[in-house]
C-alpha cells in the first residue's frame, strides 16, 4: 500500500524539524559575554623586599587571648614568568628567630591560586590555601586542625599599594559564617638600594 502524506503527518515531521533545529542551535558553543581574568600576574604587587609587622593572637576563639608582636622581613620573587611565587619570611619572635615560606602556584585552567607554606622548624608542607583575587583583594581558603576542631581558615591580602599591602588570617569554627583574626601582617615596601 503507498505511503499517504496527511495533514498531521506533515505537522509532525515540521515540530521534529524545529527540535532538531533548535537541538542544534543550542549545541553551538557561544562567545563568553565576559572574558575570564588571568590571574597570572596577581602577585606582582609583591615582588620585592617588605619589612613586616605582625600580630598573631594565640587563641582566636579566647577573647582574653594574649597577642604576641613580631617584627621582620620578607623577600618575595616570582618563579616560571609568574605562574608560580616563593616568598621567604625572617623574624625575631620572643621565642627566637623564625623562618617560613610560602609556595603560590597559579592553575591558569582553574584561574585559581594555591598557598603553601612550611615553617622552618617544621620542614613540611602545611595545609594548602587555595582561592583567587577579585576587585584587587584576594582570598584563600582552607580546612585546617586548631585544638583538635575542624576549622576553616581564610587567608585574605587587602589594602595593597605599590608600597604597602596586609595579609590577615581568620579563622571560623562555625563554617564560615562568623570569622576570628587569627594573624595580621602588615607589610611596607623596603626601598631597592
Amino acid at each position: 500500500m503507498p505511503h499517504r502524506s496527511s495533514a498531521s503527518g506533515r505537522s509532525q515531521a515540521t515540530w521534529m524539524c524545529a527540535s532538531i533545529g533548535l537541538l542544534l542551535i543550542l549545541s553551538q558553543p557561544t562567545a563568553r559575554s565576559a572574558t575570564v581574568h588571568d590571574g597570572q600576574h596577581d602577585f606582582d604587587f609583591s615582588e620585592g623586599t617588605w619589612h613586616t609587622h605582625i600580630i598573631r593572637t594565640v587563641d582566636p576563639f579566647d577573647p582574653n587571648s594574649v597577642s604576641i608582636q613580631i617584627e621582620g622581613s620578607v623577600s618575595s620573587r616570582k618563579i616560571w614568568g609568574g605562574l608560580a611565587w616563593l616568598e621567604e619570611i625572617q623574624a625575631d619572635t620572643p621565642k627566637g628567630h623564625w623562618q617560613a615560606m610560602n609556595l603560590f602556584l597559579y592553575n591558569p585552567k582553574a584561574h585559581q591560586w594555591s598557598q603553601s607554606f612550611v615553617n622552618s622548624n617544621v620542614g613540611d608542607f602545611g595545609t594548602r590555601f587555595v582561592g583567587a583575587f577579585k576587585d584587587g583583594r584576594a582570598e584563600l581558603l582552607a580546612q585546617d586542625t586548631f585544638n583538635d576542631k575542624t576549622i576553616l581558615v581564610r587567608a585574605v591580602w587587602s589594602n595593597i599599594t605599590p608600597t604597602t599591602h596586609r595579609y590577615e588570617e581568620d579563622f571560623s569554627d562555625d563554617g564560615g559564617k562568623t570569622w576570628k583574626v587569627s594573624f595580621i601582617a602588615d607589610k611596607t615596601r623596603v626601598p631597592a638600594s
